[in-house]
């Protein structure tokens, strides 16, 4: 292959939009065209399978019962964090799964109960593309949501208030945008809203405040759906949804210009999140290089796009789930409603050490030795091969076929370029371009000079840039 402009340009939308490339995966060199693509692609909706919804309280058993309740309530867990992260590495919906990583920090909830993560999970995904209002209202109705802000318990002359508060300031308006009062009239309008033992949204009439509210300066008999629509209804929800996405997607330096021109149109549109996707993937501004290479890898990415570059897979299935708590970001554990804070967070002098070495080790094979600390919740069930010393060693094989293949017609001294600027979104120097060519002098193989090569750039810091 050879990497041009055009091709540089693709592999950044499919870095943002999705998890990365894939070695033979064809997109259209325009990018309108492979915007269009990415889209209808990402119609297909494939919602990850089903364990046994099970509301059950464990507290209510008692002895070995509680015991092997709670460990298979995990061990679920941690299967559906495991199909999660192939499906982000083998779905061809990648804007679709990415969206549904960008609503699962949005509307963070850390729930216990497998089913019922796994039914938000879909919820977020069914709606991930969807206009908002459809989104918000789902997951309002959600049972995960209900249960994790308490509005089981919110009843009348009872509100519970954690709801309407998140709702208000993490999920539509934006910390001070909104009055203590109108947190309190909201919960009160909340109230009744809950869920049954099967799983399923339930209005409990007799729970509910009927009285008079006085919310966002709009007075009425209000009820949660009336409050979900006047906070549509305000400009600056879709100012600070737009603000969400333009982080996530394209820079923590938020360009006010572009944000005010994108929330307008945003708000006008009836919050078509397609269509603000669409425009944020299309603008020029999306591909300058302040903003092409600028994102740190969340561990999610990074790991989702080793795997479907070099079709990594693990020894142990449940390696990923060692690596995502020593990275810091454990799939259906965030660590608070504000979700991952991002950005500079994800790296820290331990953190980057590990990552540098994390790729080289894990695709040639060797065992990767990780330190974790005691984390009941995380830790494997069926723990990953530990040492005598008690350090986790992860394993996995990389299949670089498809790889090699993909660099079939570059010429040996052009390797290095070529390679850099497939792998990388950053860049290299011609000195430091240099003395990854001369690395292969010697190599008998072109397989083996490939396999070096890659070996060198996922060492790389600038491997952490997408």
């Amino acid at each position: 292959m050879t990497i041009t402009l055009d091709t540089l340009k693709t592999q950044h939308l499919q870095w943002r939009a999705g998890f990365g490339p894939m070695p033979g995966q064809d997109l259209p060199s325009r990018i309108p065209q492979a915007v269009k693509q990415l889209l209808k692609e990402s119609k297909q909706l494939q919602p990850l399978p089903a364990p046994d919804l099970n509301l059950q309280n464990i507290n209510n058993l008692q002895g070995e019962a509680r015991a092997a309740a709670a460990k298979m309530q995990r061990e679920a867990l941690q299967d559906l964090n495991c199909q999660w992260l192939n499906q982000m590495s083998t779905s061809k919906a990648q804007l679709r799964e990415k969206m549904t990583l960008f609503w699962h920090g949005h509307f963070a909830c850390r729930l216990r109960y497998p089913g019922v993560v796994q039914v938000q999970n879909n919820t977020l995904r069914k709606y991930a593309l969807s206009p908002f209002p459809e989104l918000l209202t789902a997951i309002s109705k959600d049972p995960g949501m209900l249960q994790f802000l308490n509005n089981q318990q919110n009843r009348k002359q009872r509100p519970n208030e954690n709801f309407a508060r998140e709702l208000l300031e993490l999920f539509t308006l934006g910390r001070g945008h909104y009055t203590e009062n109108d947190i309190r009239e909201a919960a009160r309008a909340f109230t009744g809203w809950g869920y049954n033992v099967q799983g399923e949204f339930v209005f409990r009439a007799r729970q509910h405040d009927t009285g008079s509210k006085t919310f966002m300066g709009k007075t009425g008999n209000f009820n949660g759906d009336d409050i979900l629509q006047i906070l549509i209804e305000n400009p600056r929800t879709a100012i600070f949804i737009t603000q969400k996405i333009y982080t996530f997607f394209v820079s923590e330096k938020v360009n006010e210009d572009h944000v005010n021109e994108l929330s307008k149109w945003f708000y006008s549109s009836g919050y078509n999140m397609e269509g603000l996707l669409e425009k944020v993937f299309t603008a020029d501004w999306f591909y300058t290089s302040e903003v092409m290479g600028s994102h740190i890898k969340s561990p999610v990415e990074l790991l989702v796009g080793m795997q479907r570059m070099f079709g990594l897979e693990y020894t142990d299935k449940r390696a990923p789930l060692v690596l995502q708590r020593v990275l810091g970001q454990v799939l259906f554990q965030p660590p608070n409603v504000s979700g991952w804070a991002g950005g500079l967070t994800w790296i820290d002098s331990s953190s980057l050490a590990f990552r540098l070495r994390m790729g080289q080790a894990l695709l040639q094979d060797a065992a990767l030795e990780v330190a974790l600390k005691p984390d009941d919740d995380s830790e494997p069930s069926k723990p990953v091969q530990r040492r005598a010393d008690g350090l986790r060693v992860v394993q996995a094989r990389a299949d670089f076929q498809k790889f090699i293949q993909e660099m079939v017609k570059v010429p040996e001294h052009k390797l290095a370029e070529e390679m850099s600027l497939f792998l990388l979104q950053v860049p290299l120097q011609k000195q430091k371009l240099a003395i990854l060519q001369q690395s292969i002098v010697g190599k008998t193989s072109r397989e083996e000079k490939i396999t070096t090569l890659a070996l060198h750039l996922v060492s790389l810091p600038e491997y952490q840039l997408s």
